[in-house]
């Protein structure tokens, strides 16, 4: 591609905002419910003491660091403070250039498609273009904060959620990268906290009668073998 092959100084470059558009920052957000709009100004007191840059953040990303945390606003500080801590160690300069991902780029396995019926973002992921990693981690880590802050770009304000299509059509042994899956697995953790609500998630489309114990359930694990 010809922006690979551009000079560090030519690479697009995509600030890190936090899923907030500067017109969105300048704009008061709206939380229609009492109780969350008072914990997260109780909490924004807090962060904000302890960390300044908080001031940067609006109030939906507050909210959904309380919404993870079940509301506690003492957990949900906790894990925001190390968000924060988290962001200022690793993209330094407040953004991901695309010559620091430029071999996860040349794949095209990450692609952005239009809105859903409900306005959140869609994006597709193909595992059979992913070439497993040669030590080099710290550049696939990027490439997932480089894709999330793309999809974060495009929700409209408000929107807090995006869909994910995993296309495995093509994907083999060949491209299987545990240890790609688990380092974009811990910045998904630590960016987008309310996925961590697994077991409502599932019990909304799934029987408690159907699903596994060990994720809220009340059917014993099976081992493919014993069925």
């Amino acid at each position: 591609m010809e922006k690979q092959k551009a000079k560090a100084s030519d690479e697009e470059e995509m600030e890190f905002k936090d899923c907030e558009g500067e017109e969105e920052k300048e704009e008061k957000i709206d939380i229609s419910d009492e109780i969350e709009r008072s914990k997260v100004g109780i909490m924004r007191a807090l962060v904000e003491r302890e960390d300044p840059s908080a001031k940067d953040v609006d109030d939906l990303m507050i909210r959904r660091f309380l919404r993870a945390r079940d509301l506690d606003i003492e957990k949900a500080s906790a894990m925001f403070l190390k968000y924060l801590s988290w962001k200022r160690t690793f993209v330094p300069k407040g953004f991901i250039s695309e010559f620091e991902i430029s071999a996860q780029l040349a794949h095209n396995k990450l692609c952005m498609q239009g809105l859903d019926k409900q306005g959140r973002p869609i994006v597709v992921a193909f595992g059979g273009r992913h070439k497993p990693t040669k030590g080099n981690l710290e550049e696939v880590k990027r490439f997932v904060v480089y894709g999330l802050e793309k999809i974060c770009a495009r929700m409209p304000k408000g929107q807090e959620k995006f869909v994910a299509i995993g296309d495995l059509e093509g994907w083999g042994y060949s491209n299987s990268d545990i240890r790609a899956y688990v380092a974009s697995l811990s910045i998904l953790q630590i960016v987008f906290v309310e996925n961590k609500k697994l077991e409502s998630t599932l019990l909304r489309d799934i029987d408690d009668s159907q699903l596994a114990d060990i994720y809220g359930g009340k059917l014993p694990l099976a081992p493919i073998q014993d069925c």
